[in-house]
């Protein structure tokens, strides 16, 4: 028997809190071998699935059959393996926007498909029959929104069923009735746990079924693997799990899906630092389904209290990508104090395969009770309003000199397409008039910092750059391109 499987057991089983740190390398060590590596970005398209789809056709051990095309025609397929009595369905990116499952639905099937621990998967498989449906909504997934080509939210379709889509996952819901349904999304990167700093990287929910949230034995058992679910994924993302909210909603799938007797749990991708593409949040949602069907299988997740669900906090939302604390901010050379919250919008490129940076500040004034995935304390700075120059050779420009001297906007010859720039200051055309600064919620975060008569920091479109530090070694995205 592979150790490092054996140790991905041992976890799913219970294991000391000792041995965590080993656990923690075994499942890495075992989710990079079956990892799908041509789904390494976030902005996959339906065309991506395609091959691989085609080789599990291909391979004994599966089947696979279209269950529905998509508004523009593009196929939905259900991919099935497994023999038990008991259907399990999952389903990925009925929101075109919210990828990360699907790629981690292809590392899944990627661990099924191999000859190795034979005697481990059947344990699953002959008690369970697993039947997967990646890419709901391929239309959205293309040019990357949230709903599909009609403009409809397809987890809001699940009463008029509108929608080939929502039709296509109704259709299959009904003709398994299926025990268990998992219903995978990405939630914004701006979730906390309540009350903490560290991102919601997963958010679990046992879907109600009304609005008096009752709890029966449907939904208690949802509740009972999510419980199960976070004990194994707090061994490695420790805080970085939230409860999504379980509010009513009648039009949505998960809470009819529910209704109609299948146990349903949704799981949220959200943020984790320096995790731009979601990689680590996919691996967790590679262990947090696979330890699922485990105990699903062995039945080990019916002893588990149903009260402890209520022990996973709550999610909040009160991150920021940027936060600023304690900066002082200066009118009519009058001091204030204040925090920012920063956040960076993606703007998709034409292709929707790629995007850059457009930040905003998203609130001021006192955010102690919010956090930052980076959190500066300025106690002692004081902001300073950006400057406007003119250099016509903008492929040459010295940033670091340009930032001391507080300059942040060039007037230059600009490229010819793009709104972008990997350079930490923003290019600006011929007409372009520097605006009077002024701080204010929705406006683009740049400026600079000074303390001691000296400017050291520049916050360049939300970034900030330690001006002590070549720029080429901190993190950046970009800066603007300001074409008026």
């Amino acid at each position: 028997m592979n150790k490092r499987f054996l140790l991905l057991c041992t976890i799913i089983m219970g294991i000391s809190s000792s041995t965590a740190q080993n656990i923690t390398k075994a499942i890495y060590d075992s989710y990079d071998d079956y990892k799908e590596t041509s789904l390494n970005n976030r902005r996959i398209k339906h065309a991506d699935l395609q091959p691989l789809i085609a080789n599990f056709r291909g391979n004994a051990k599966f089947k696979v059959q279209k269950v529905g095309e998509s508004i523009q025609g593009r196929d939905l397929n259900l991919i099935s393996l497994g023999s038990g009595e008991t259907n399990i369905f999952l389903w990925s990116q009925m929101h075109g926007n919210e990828p990360t499952a699907t790629q981690a639905i292809f590392d899944l099937l990627n661990f099924f498909k191999s000859g190795d621990f034979k005697k481990e998967k059947n344990e699953i498989l002959n008690n369970l029959t697993l039947h997967f449906l990646p890419m709901l909504n391929p239309d959205g997934a293309e040019v990357f929104q949230r709903r599909n080509a009609l403009g409809v939210d397809i987890n809001r379709d699940a009463l008029r069923l509108q929608s080939p889509e929502s039709r296509a996952l109704k259709r299959v819901r009904d003709s398994l009735d299926a025990a268990f349904g998992f219903n995978l999304h990405d939630q914004s990167t701006y979730y906390n746990a309540e009350r903490t700093e560290k991102p919601a990287s997963i958010s679990y929910l046992a879907t109600a079924y009304n609005y008096e949230k009752d709890i029966n034995d449907v939904r208690a058992n949802a509740m009972k693997v999510i419980v199960f679910m976070n004990e194994i994924i707090q061994k490695y993302a420790p805080g970085q799990v939230g409860r999504y909210n379980d509010d009513f909603e009648p039009r949505a799938f998960g809470d009819n899906i529910a209704k109609w007797g299948t146990s349903l749990i949704l799981i949220e991708s959200g943020g984790y630092t320096n995790d731009i593409e979601k990689q680590e949040i996919r691996k967790l949602n590679y262990v947090s389904i696979l330890s699922a069907l485990y105990t699903i299988a062995k039945g080990s997740y019916v002893d588990i209290p149903v009260e402890d669900y209520e022990k996973i906090p709550k999610n909040d939302r009160k991150l920021f990508d940027l936060k600023i604390k304690n900066v002082t901010y200066k009118i009519s050379d009058k001091p204030y104090i204040l925090d920012l919250g920063i956040n960076r919008q993606e703007i998709d490129f034409v292709d929707h395969n790629t995007f850059y940076y457009k930040s905003t500040i998203v609130d001021q004034g006192d955010l102690s009770t919010y956090y930052g995935y980076e959190t500066f304390d300025a106690s002692g700075y004081t902001i300073v309003a950006p400057k406007l120059t003119v250099d016509k050779n903008g492929a040459e420009l010295d940033t670091k000199n340009l930032h001391k001297s507080g300059v942040a906007f060039v007037k230059t010859h600009l490229p010819k397409n793009g709104f972008a720039v990997k350079k930490p200051v923003h290019l600006v055309g011929e007409n372009f008039k520097l605006p009077d600064f002024k701080l204010s919620p929705g406006k683009e975060p740049t400026f600079f910092l000074e303390k001691d008569g000296k400017i050291k920091y520049a916050i360049i479109n939300g970034f900030l750059l330690d001006l002590s530090i070549a720029s080429d070694k901190q993190k950046f995205g970009n800066a603007l391109i300001h074409r008026n």
